[in-house]
């Protein structure tokens, strides 16, 4: 049900109140009428708020409707004001108009008031009406102009008919240009760092000649030296202009994003430097086992190179006996060249190189290569490797730096008591590939498995706590995961996952 119109009445006149309200109800305008004699009650009706309808009389014994006008404009501007009053002369209702009253109607023609107030009404809630819709449009342009503030993100317009482009506050902010200031393309490119300026003006020429959307990132060179990254992204549009082409576009500010990645390649390659730095310095602890490898097929080398030239020298000359001599040094130096290969690969400098791998084959060479390194503190290795594991896709060099990582620092942790150390493989219960190493040495606490792998955390006290970390990256990155736990008796237990191919 409609709510009935609210109506204040300033009339001293009983008799007048009710005709007016009996002219309005005639007319089915239900209305709700509080009348009111007095300054006092009119101000107090006017502070109550739910007025719809100011209707007045003009001269009153102890007030006066202009009086009335002024405080109604004063609190309720909104509400339309019309004067009912038999002695309203034409010059006082043409100044009452020009001050702020809606309309006026004279006691001997009260035929026009039910016409007036519905005029009256109806362009109060035109003007309402208006009021929100711009209060809307102020407030969306209020929450644009703050979202774009927020994002970094401007907007513009070019119309290539007229040659005006328009910019946004924050695409003002982005170019650090006054908004007094006219933008033009030639602001643009001039304001463009230099090696940028070519290639940007190609965009822009080719835009306008081919009337299609376009993206382009360059460089902004500001006043002060300082150098912004932006993206310019736009597309035609024939809105607001049927005889030409305009250019709605945004423009981004991305320094922010590309400081973050060059940042982050920075790091990047920080981090893949450490890497190598940590394999680097695991050839200190290879170096007596890698002699003692080489020496073995260099000796055998040498041996068979001495048969070879005495059977050469023999009467007559054994050919057969120094062609298998010959070729036995050849297999020899071949073994030798590829444990060089097997242990400089570790600290190679490279990209990641992802292909099929055998990870028992891995733990097997490494378990040679380690062996007298391990030998030399009354330690053995033992490897429980179960066979026929499927492959898996890794880098080879980085998951030999991992179990080199973690079969050495096992060996450390015996070095003054001995011991056995143990590197195993199998299939988890889910299906990956599982790999352990395990040593008898002084062990780790449940609170230091749990941040062992953190960057600079370190038991050891000359350790840099940056080998464990840098294994945990590259299981990660492998798909896997890897862990540290104490064992029941001495030492601890390393365990890293790899996902089969």
């Amino acid at each position: 049900m409609k709510s009935p119109l609210r109506i204040l009445l300033l009339e001293d006149d009983a008799h007048d109140a009710e005709l007016v309200r009996e002219l309005l109800e005639a007319d089915h305008l239900a209305c709700e009428v509080v009348r009111a004699q007095t300054r006092a009650e009119f101000l107090g009706a006017l502070e109550s708020g739910g007025i719809d309808l100011i209707l007045a009389d003009y001269q009153l014994p102890s007030f006066d409707g202009l009086s009335a006008l002024k405080l109604a404009l004063s609190e309720r501007p909104d509400v339309p004001f019309i004067f009912v009053s038999g002695t309203l002369g034409e010059e006082v209702a043409i100044e009452a108009l020009k001050i702020g009253a809606t309309d006026y109607v004279l006691k001997t023609r009260l035929s026009r008031l039910v016409p007036s107030v519905q005029r009256a009404l109806r362009e109060a809630r035109d003007r309402a009406e208006r009021k929100n819709a711009e209060e809307a449009l102020r407030r969306s342009e209020m929450y644009l102009a703050e979202a774009q503030r927020v994002s970094r993100t401007g907007s513009f317009g070019w119309n290539f008919s007229s040659g005006e482009i328009y910019w946004s506050e924050e695409t003002y902010r982005i170019f650090e240009c006054e908004p007094t200031i006219k933008p033009t393309v030639q602001l643009v490119i001039d304001r463009a760092h230099p090696d940028d300026r070519m290639h940007l003006r190609q965009i822009i020429d080719r835009a306008a000649t081919e009337r299609r959307e376009f993206a382009a990132e360059h460089r902004l060179m500001m006043d002060n030296g300082s150098v912004k990254h932006v993206r310019i992204v736009a597309h035609p549009s024939t809105e607001g202009d049927p005889e030409g082409v305009v250019f709605v576009g945004a423009v981004i500010d991305i320094t922010e994003r590309k400081r973050a990645e060059e940042e982050r390649e920075r790091l990047l390659e920080l981090e893949a430097d450490l890497a190598r730095m940590n394999r680097v310095s695991m050839m200190g602890e290879l170096a007596a086992s890698l002699a003692h490898e080489i020496k073995q097929p260099m000796a055998a080398a040498a041996i068979n190179a001495d048969a070879c030239t005495r059977w050469l020298r023999s009467e007559p000359p054994g050919v057969a006996e120094a062609r298998e001599a010959a070729a036995a040094v050849a297999a020899a130096v071949m073994r030798a060249a590829a444990i060089i290969d097997r242990v400089s690969s570790l600290y190679r400098r490279g990209a990641p190189e992802r292909e099929l791998v055998d990870v028992n084959e891995i733990i097997r060479g490494l378990t040679v290569l380690l062996g007298d390194r391990a030998n030399r503190s009354s330690i053995s290795i033992r490897a429980e490797l179960t066979p026929g594991l499927p492959r898996t896709t890794a880098d080879r060099v980085q998951l030999q730096q991992v179990l080199m990582n973690l079969m050495l620092n096992g060996i450390e942790a015996m070095q003054d008591t001995g011991g056995e150390l143990t590197v195993a493989s199998k299939r988890s219960e889910d299906g990956q590939l599982l790999i352990s190493v395990s040593d008898l040495g002084h062990g780790i606490s449940i609170d230091e498995a749990k941040r062992i792998f953190e960057a600079f955390f370190t038991t050891k006290p000359k350790g840099t706590g940056m080998g464990l970390s840098i294994c945990r990256r590259i299981i990660s990155s492998h798909g896997g995961s890897i862990w540290a736990s104490p064992n029941t008796g001495r030492g601890a237990t390393f365990q890293f996952t790899l996902p089969p191919t």
